[in-house]
């Protein structure tokens, strides 16, 4: 396995930039598949790990700063428009159960980072922001969630393609199982708690 070197990287790297738009568009998919595509077609083109995880790194910070202004904006309003009042008094109380979820009553960056890995990273900034924290905190527990994310299914597609040699199959399976596994832990979860109550 060779060593990620930065001086034969980057010639390589400003060679290929055509081949990182393609990838990058899929990364900034707003749903899963991106990423299993993104991934395989990165590693078609012969892109390294930190080059494949940079590239996940920019979409997110592309989310983060088109998502910020629409957050911050509805927050605003959130006062003033009846409508969102509710909402807003709605999104605190799901809020507040998918935190108890993860670790108990307070959202604690731990707690953050684990929304934003579960849900999306829009969730766990939308949560940190209700916390209290600031942009950079709240964007950094976001994105630290999705990143994990992010490592979890590349490598599962990665690991699933050496199986499967077909990119389409994989794509297939590893969506069926981002939308599959958390309902499966999700029952799974609500048996063990109800279990536990008895």
């Amino acid at each position: 396995m060779a060593v990620f070197s930065l001086s034969t990287q980057l010639p390589r790297l400003l060679q290929s930039s055509p081949s990182l738009i393609p990838v990058l568009k899929l990364f900034l998919l707003p749903v899963g598949g991106g990423i299993p595509a993104g991934v395989l077609l990165a590693r078609a083109q012969g892109l390294t790990w930190p080059v494949i995880g940079g590239l996940y790194l920019v979409s997110d910070l592309v989310l983060a700063l088109a998502f910020e202004p629409i957050l911050r904006f509805l927050a605003a309003l959130g006062g003033s428009v009846p409508f969102l009042a509710r909402l807003t008094i709605a999104l605190k109380g799901v809020t507040a159960r998918s935190v108890s979820h993860f670790g108990g009553t307070g959202a604690g960056p731990l707690t953050l980072v684990m929304i934003a890995f579960g849900v999306d990273p829009m969730t766990g900034r939308a949560t940190a922001l209700a916390a209290g924290h600031g942009f950079i905190a709240g964007w950094a527990f976001a994105l630290a969630g999705d990143m994990l994310y992010f490592a979890v299914i590349a490598l599962a597609t990665l690991r699933l393609n050496s199986y499967f040699r077909d990119p389409n199959s994989t794509m297939l399976v590893v969506l069926g199982m981002m939308f599959v596994v958390p309902l499966l832990v999700r029952s799974f979860r609500s048996v063990i708690l109800t279990r536990q109550r008895c």
